[in-house]
């Protein structure tokens, strides 16, 4: 079998017809509205674009690494799986990863010979797609392609290094799409702008910007029109290398949906420096302004690796309550969650993902319009039994912590309270709110029951919510001293060489 290192140069293949707008689906239209406003390639003028309204909207992605990579589908705890080739050949991760690969596979077999493994002999994207809409989710975004190279769609010079002409002989990318578009969803991808080992990438990386990665990015938008795309792998090499200004231009200008599609901030100017949205990765990342309006979304697995890690048990994974918690934080903050589950390379999402995030969905069916389209709360995260969101003149209040009194103070919130109920008891009486002596609001609970993962309040308001500035500066100030205490954590690390 004629393997990818030794092919030094991969011949184009021709493009296959895809048509996006043929396909039925149960509440997202095709976007065609006319091209309000032009950009050119500076960073002034892509930064002025506002983000289409349906992506600070969402709130909540699935993120789904898988390829190659799931065959092996191990690292040492706490690493990620997908960097498998790169902590092998480099011997990263103190040796586990090299040490696994010996003992298992031997010295002398190679990385490429994995591809005709990955076979996702029992995929079914109809089937994920369910999985996906039951999860509450609002946009799936897949990985085209990886730091590996290896593409799961047919792209342009990626000759026997992708799923159609190895393992699985299929078009992953199209026949998810077509299945999560069918279910309501919208579709985005990942698509790594570095290939590790790729000769031309290593030995001239402008002509493999000019005639690899740029005619892929073009082949991936025109192809299947995602609604979002999400760039990595930037840190590479600067902006200017990547061309990556130019790529978003035309995409804004020229791309078939520029009034749907959203970016990141992974494009070579900086976390935080780009983009309809900025990213951070297990809290890591963009430095996010949460008095700032732009659209931000935490991005993690719901263990500590974004491929499917063999290696990780369930203590390595967050619970049904952290995984509902997560995204009420990041809402709460301002931003959205992008949660990752990674598949097996027979094309299996794991029981115990599938279970956090059905989990997450029947949480949302009870509780989602304290989630969809809401904005950042007014404490942030300075609440000691929980977090808020907003919308409109609606205060929700996500209790985590049940008052042992049944007694909910809300600290500072100046306003009229119209109506309160609990969103898990919509046709239950509504509850008592009164005004104590020293200003604060107090919620009466007594008779009332704490809902599974995480209790929501709904506050109509006389307006939107006002809360004292001195109390939350007081709130601040408790918070500061708490974190003082708290014992120092450990960085998640992927151990990527960077």
């Amino acid at each position: 079998m004629r393997l990818r290192a030794a092919i030094p140069g991969i011949a184009a293949i021709a493009a296959l017809t895809w048509n996006v707008c043929a396909v039925e689906s149960e509440g997202v239209e095709p976007v065609n509205n006319p091209r309000s406003k032009q950009f050119d390639s500076t960073w002034e003028s892509l930064n002025s674009r506002s983000c289409p309204k349906w992506f600070p909207e969402a709130k909540l992605g699935i993120f789904i690494h898988w390829g190659v990579t799931s065959v092996p589908a191990y690292n040492a705890k706490g690493f990620y799986a997908e960097w498998y080739w790169n902590h092998w050949k480099n011997d990263i991760a103190d040796g586990a990863v090299r040490k696994f690969h010996e003992k298992n596979y031997g010295k002398n077999f190679s990385y490429q010979e994995f591809a005709p493994m990955f076979k996702a002999e029992l995929f079914d994207p109809n089937e994920w797609a369910q999985l996906f809409k039951d999860s509450g989710a609002r946009y799936v975004c897949l990985v085209s392609k990886h730091h590996d190279g290896f593409c799961l769609w047919p792209a342009p010079d990626s000759w026997n290094w992708n799923s159609v002409d190895l393992g699985p002989k299929r078009d992953l990318c199209g026949d998810l799409a077509e299945a999560v578009r069918a279910k309501g969803l919208r579709m985005a991808f990942y698509y790594s702008l570095p290939e590790w080992y790729n000769p031309l990438y290593e030995n001239d990386i402008n002509k493999y910007v000019d005639q690899h990665m740029l005619p892929q990015l073009k082949d991936l938008v025109t192809r299947y029109q995602p609604a979002m795309i999400f760039g990595d792998g930037e840190w590479y090499h600067k902006w200017q290398t990547w061309r990556s200004n130019e790529f978003l231009a035309w995409l804004y200008n020229e791309g078939p949906n520029p009034d749907e599609v959203v970016v990141n901030d992974r494009w070579g100017p900086g976390y935080g420096k780009c983009g309809d949205y900025y990213t951070t990765e297990y809290h890591r990342g963009a430095s996010i302004d949460e008095e700032s309006s732009h659209p931000w979304v935490e991005t993690r697995g719901i263990g500590k690796s974004f491929g499917y890690n063999r290696n990780e048990n369930i203590h390595d994974y967050m619970d049904r309550t952290e995984c509902v918690r997560m995204l009420i934080d990041a809402a709460s903050r301002g931003g959205g969650l992008l949660l990752n589950v990674g598949p097996t390379s027979d094309g299996r999402i794991p029981v115990i993902q599938q279970d956090r995030l059905l989990a997450i969905g029947k949480w949302l069916e009870v509780n989602g319009e304290a989630i969809y389209a809401t904005t950042r709360g007014p404490y942030g995260a300075l609440l000691p039994w929980g977090r808020s969101t907003v919308k409109g003149d609606t205060l929700y209040l996500h209790v985590y912590d049940w008052p042992e009194d049944n007694a909910l103070g809300i600290p500072g919130l100046r306003n009229e309270v119209l109506e309160a109920r609990l969103l898990a008891d919509k046709k239950g009486p509504p509850l008592s709110a009164k005004r104590l002596n020293g200003g604060d609001l107090q919620i009466d609970l007594l008779g009332r029951h704490p809902s599974p993962h995480t209790t929501v309040i709904a506050l109509k308001l006389d307006g939107p919510p006002n809360v004292d500035k001195n109390v939350l500066a007081e709130l601040e100030e408790q918070q500061k001293k708490k974190d003082e205490k708290k014992p120092a954590e450990t960085s998640h690390d992927k151990g990527a060489e960077e």
